[in-house]
């Protein structure tokens, strides 16, 4: 099957591949599955850090395309050669493929060195203000439990009732507020607009693209963030 144009560009930044089993699927929620792999020696050729990715090549049903999208990788085993990917089952090709998938099925995955060089800050000296949504929850949880006593906020947008009741790896001195999703986002930006945030915060956004967009444009000109103190991604559009 092609990859395209991403896979031109993928490949010419130096990418590795490496291709993943599926060893157990688990449904946590009826719109989310956590699976299990077999990381056939990547988590060996690239050490663990926080909010770690891969780039994901999926099959698109009746055609030869590839479909590419980013997740997290999670609860990384090196010791056992396992790691864990969670999927929000909205739409489109990934979803498909995780709701459907059993132990044995595989998967093509893509590690850039250019991806790792993205990594956080190793201390932050006020509090973490954190925008997500479920598609980005398993980053959340990942930089949740590497900040140690660092506080954070952290603002995630629901779209299924049962969405709230998914695992949140906070600790007692982080605090997380559910926001339903309506217009597009507009509670999530609203409440970028309401909060305090001192100099030296440190926000990570990874929401839609145009909530993404907006909350950041607010850290930047209304809280005046220095670019050097956000890190953000739109995971979806």
């Amino acid at each position: 099957m092609g990859r395209g144009f991403n896979g031109v560009m993928v490949k010419a930044w130096g990418g590795q591949d490496y291709r993943l089993t599926v060893r157990s699927s688990e449904g946590v929620t009826e719109n989310y599955v956590r699976l299990e792999f077999d990381a056939n020696g990547l988590l060996a050729d690239h050490p663990q850090h926080p909010t770690q990715y891969v780039r994901v090549w999926i099959p698109e049903d009746g055609t030869e395309k590839l479909h590419h999208r980013a997740f997290t990788l999670i609860d990384q085993d090196p010791e056992n050669d396992r790691l864990f990917i969670e999927f929000a089952l909205h739409h489109g090709p990934a979803a498909n493929w995780a709701r459907n998938a059993v132990p044995g099925d595989q998967l093509d995955v893509t590690v850039l060195e250019y991806d790792a060089k993205k990594r956080l800050p190793e201390q932050v000296e006020g509090e973490y203000l954190i925008f997500g949504d479920t598609a980005s929850l398993p980053a959340i949880n990942a930089l949740l439990e590497s900040i140690g006593d660092t506080p954070a906020r952290i603002w995630l947008e629901w779209q299924h009732e049962s969405d709230q009741t998914l695992p949140v790896r906070n600790k007692p001195h982080h605090e997380v507020t559910w926001l339903q999703r309506v217009d597009d986002g507009r509670l999530m930006r609203e409440q970028a607009q309401e909060i305090t945030c001192a100099a030296d915060a440190f926000a990570w956004v990874a929401c839609c693209g145009q909530t993404t967009r907006s909350i950041v444009k607010t850290f930047k000109t209304t809280h005046g963030l220095p670019k050097t103190s956000l890190k953000y991604q739109a995971y979806w559009k």
